[in-house]
């Protein structure tokens, strides 16, 4: 939990600076280029959680891989390798990148059901969020058939899960708690 706070309270330092200069969707940019290149590399991913790597060979292969980054970025990449914070660094760029659309009032409604969501459906959904939040969003649709049914919405740290398998947990847990 203490290593979520961290990283989200070095993305708001990094999008502080970045809005400042006036650089906040270049640097969005380049968390999302990290964001995938960790996603995409094991090695990537072992090397920043590894307790043996010294952090100034971390921090030169980072400048290495991101080296088209803003300076912004780079200056995250060396400022996490000081405070010997590297493990933290794809959950910083997430944060950022929730932060930074939150900024512009865009954000990302994950929404997963069992089946693939019709257009009207997405319509209604979007509606719904819209009043909810105050923010346009667009809708990312993950496809779960364990769900059996219903929904699960997600938008930034907002979570409602009206899905079947849920109510049938509440439904077994209340059951097993009466006993």
């Amino acid at each position: 939990m203490s290593d979520s706070r961290a990283a989200l309270r070095y993305a708001k330092a990094v999008l502080a600076f970045a809005v400042e200069k006036k650089a906040a969707n270049a640097v969005e940019t380049d968390m999302r280029s990290i964001v995938a290149t960790i996603s995409e590399s094991k090695e990537l991913r072992n090397m920043l959680q590894s307790p043996i790597i010294k952090e100034e060979t971390k921090k030169e292969t980072l400048a290495a891989i991101f080296k088209g980054s803003s300076e912004i970025t780079l200056g995250l990449l060396g400022t996490l390798a000081s405070n010997k914070r590297t493990a933290l660094l794809n959950e910083v760029a997430l944060k950022y990148i929730i932060l930074n659309e939150d900024l512009k009032g865009e954000g990302v409604a994950h929404v997963t059901t069992a089946v693939p969501l019709t257009a009207e459906l997405e319509k209604k959904v979007l509606k719904q969020v819209a009043q909810l939040t105050g923010n346009e969003v667009t809708i990312q649709n993950k496809v779960d058939e364990s769900i059996i049914g219903g929904f699960v919405l997600r938008v930034g740290d907002l979570q409602y899960d009206a899905s079947i398998a849920n109510k049938l947990n509440n439904i077994k847990r209340e059951f097993t708690n009466s006993l």
